[in-house]
């Protein structure tokens, strides 16, 4: 016991010591065992096969873009009574009688759509000592007044090749009996080529002819013209080859009017 007393502090510290010395040589091997079950870790979630994804469901998304390659158009004007209800007239003996059957815009039939040309025409050549003049024949059918839709001669030479209306590019042929003329049009720069019995033409506008049965009108018109008929004032908004386009004054509701020859 008296060893005990007087020794205590030291087989305290050697058992101390001895477990530090125990601690240092299990150590290495504890770190190796570590590592190996680190290693054996990441080897097992690298090498685990992996699950693929589901398929993306787009049966919602490729619905909604049929949806919208096929829109739900709603009628608002031909049979539509909240928006558009029935208008009446009177027609010429009297009676009432609903517009929208048997009188309106709609009535209007197209009966003929003619062209209107520019035409020029080289109507003569004048030979003299200082050299060839051509006269040259225009024609302007579109032309904005009764005056100037009248065929008239402009004149072109080797020394004066240009006008407010077309300029002198080449003389086919001899210069006093020329085979053709190429002229150049001032107002679209296009090239035109005119000769003896041989006119250019080039489609400008057109007229239209048109009757509204009800009232038994005839018209002849051409762009920007108003007309009136069932009531109402009316712009010829627009005339093409196949197409007549009356504009209603009154709510600015464009109507068009097929034709077909």
């Amino acid at each position: 016991m008296e060893f005990l007393k007087k020794h205590y502090e030291k087989m305290v510290l050697g058992t101390v010591l001895a477990g530090l010395l125990a601690l240092l040589v299990f150590l290495p091997v504890y770190i190796e065992t570590d590592k190996e079950k680190t290693a054996d870790l990441i080897r097992s979630v690298i090498n685990h096969p992996i699950k693929p994804l589901p398929d993306l469901d787009l049966t919602g998304s490729a619905a909604v873009v049929t949806r919208l390659q096929s829109p739900f158009n709603l009628d608002l004007e031909t049979g539509n009574k909240v928006f558009n209800p029935f208008e009446w007239q009177k027609s010429l003996d009297g009676k009432l009688i609903k517009k929208d059957t048997g009188t309106g815009v709609q009535m209007v039939v197209v009966t003929n759509i003619t062209a209107l040309n520019l035409v020029l025409t080289l109507d003569s050549v004048i030979t003299n000592e200082l050299g060839a003049t051509y006269a040259i024949g225009v024609e302007r059918q579109a032309a904005a007044t009764a005056a100037k839709r009248r065929k008239v001669q402009r004149y072109l030479s080797t020394s004066n090749k240009a006008n407010d209306i077309f300029a002198l590019v080449e003389v086919k042929g001899a210069a006093d009996n020329p085979d053709a003329l190429v002229l150049k049009l001032a107002d679209s720069g296009e090239l035109a080529t005119v000769s003896a019995g041989k006119p250019f033409q080039r489609v400008d506008a057109y007229v239209a002819d048109f009757i509204y049965p009800p009232e038994q009108k005839v018209f002849h018109c051409r762009v920007k013209e108003t007309i009136a008929f069932g009531g109402n004032d009316y712009l010829v908004f627009d005339i093409s080859k196949n197409e007549l386009v009356l504009l209603d004054q009154s709510n600015q509701k464009k109507t068009p009017l097929p034709f077909s020859p």
